[in-house]
């Protein structure tokens, strides 16, 4: 009994081993002062596609209440969001410390 806790007990902390991804350094991965004079602009980072989908149900009072999202079956459409341009980015001084979105320029 003993040796069967003891390998079940070996293989699930040997898979749980192997549940993290080590892809670059991470500050996360750092300790002491190399944590402290971490240099984020000196580390490439890999931009991460983000994903919106189009279409939302719009579903008030009961039919928001009864709604069963497994019993759907339309095709959800993914949109790739661009994430790269900003216009704030292209700001200095003021300008970039003042901008505010919300505002539409005409």
């Amino acid at each position: 009994m003993k040796k069967v806790a003891l390998i079940l007990g070996f293989l699930v902390v040997s898979s749980s081993a192997f549940a993290q991804e080590k892809t670059d350094l991470k500050r996360s991965d750092l300790q002491g002062p190399a944590y402290k004079n971490y240099k984020p602009w000196q580390h490439k980072t890999i931009p991460t596609a983000i994903y919106s989908t189009n279409k939302k149900k719009s579903l008030t009072g009961p039919a928001y209440k009864n709604y069963k999202p497994w019993r759907n079956t339309s095709e959800v459409e993914a949109v790739a969001v661009n994430t790269s341009g900003n216009e704030r980015q292209k700001l200095m001084g003021p300008a970039y410390k003042n901008f505010k979105p919300w505002k539409k320029k005409v």
